[in-house]
C-alpha cells in the first residue's frame, strides 16, 4: 500500500479476535504480522519448564538473560517462536501458556526484556502489532491505534471454538472461567495493565462476523494511510 513504514497497534482482551485480524489485516496490507502474545508465551514456556513460579519475579528475573527469543515467518506468513533454537510454536498454544504468559507479562522485568525486541521490527517493517499495551507503551506513536473487543461470551465462545478444533476437550464453562481471570489479571496488574489508548478507535466484533471484523481494521488503516499521505 505504501513503501513508508506504517504501524498499527491493536490492543484489546483475550479471545477478542485480535491475532486472527491483525494477520489479515497485515496480510492485505503487505505488512509484517507481530503477535506479541506469541512472545510472551515463550517466555511463560521457559518459566515452565525451568519448574519457576511466574507470578515470582524473584525466580523468573535470574532466567532471561539465558533466553534466546526470536521470531520469523513461514512462507505462508505464520509468526514462528523459537526458544533457544527449539521451534515453540506449537508447544506456546495451549491454555496452560496463556496463564503462564498473562503471569509473566505483569513482572516489569519481563516487559523490558522484551520491549526492544518488539520496537525494533516496528523500525524496520510496516507493522500490524497486537497485545495488551501495544499503543499505551510499546508503540505509543503508532500511526493507528484500534482497541479490539467483544463481549466475554462471545469471546468464550471464540476461544471455544479454537480449542475444540485442536482436539482441546476444555468446557465453555472452563474457558470462560479461565478468560474472566486473566481479563482481571490483564486489567489489574501494576505494569502495563491492559487499557485503549487514549486515542485508540475502538472496535467491538461481538455481533460481526470474521469478516466484517478484519474489514472494519482494515478501513481504518486504509483511512488512516490516507490521511497521512495527504497531510
Amino acid at each position: 500500500m505504501s513503501d513508508k513504514r506504517f504501524a498499527v497497534a491493536i490492543d484489546g482482551p483475550a479471545g477478542a479476535g485480535k491475532s486472527t485480524i491483525a494477520k489479515a489485516v497485515a496480510a492485505r496490507c503487505g505488512f509484517v504480522y507481530v503477535d506479541t502474545g506469541a512472545i510472551y508465551r515463550t517466555v511463560g514456556l521457559a518459566v515452565r519448564r525451568a519448574g519457576a513460579d511466574p507470578h515470582d519475579a524473584a525466580a523468573v528475573a535470574p532466567l532471561l538473560p539465558g533466553l534466546e527469543i526470536r521470531f520469523d515467518y513461514s512462507p505462508d506468513g505464520s509468526q514462528r517462536m523459537y526458544l533457544n533454537g527449539e521451534d515453540v510454536s506449537g508447544a506456546i498454544r495451549s491454555p496452560e501458556m496463556s496463564m503462564y504468559a498473562s503471569a509473566v507479562s505483569a513482572l516489569p522485568a519481563v516487559r523490558a526484556f522484551l520491549l526492544d525486541m518488539q520496537r525494533e521490527a516496528a523500525k524496520v517493517h510496516s507493522v500490524v502489532m497486537d497485545g495488551r499495551d501495544i499503543g499505551t507503551v510499546v508503540l505509543p506513536r503508532a500511526d493507528l491505534k484500534v482497541f479490539l473487543t467483544a463481549s466475554r461470551e462471545a469471546r468464550a465462545r471464540r476461544r471455544l471454538a479454537e480449542l475444540a478444533a485442536k482436539g482441546d476437550g476444555s468446557t465453555f464453562e472452563q474457558v470462560a472461567a479461565d478468560m474472566a481471570k486473566r481479563d482481571h489479571d490483564d486489567a489489574s496488574r501494576a505494569a502495563a495493565p491492559l487499557r485503549a489508548a487514549e486515542d485508540a478507535v475502538t472496535v467491538d466484533t461481538s455481533c460481526m462476523t470474521l469478516e466484517e471484523s478484519i474489514a472494519a481494521v482494515y478501513d481504518l488503516v486504509r483511512q488512516r494511510m490516507g490521511e497521512k499521505s495527504g497531510s
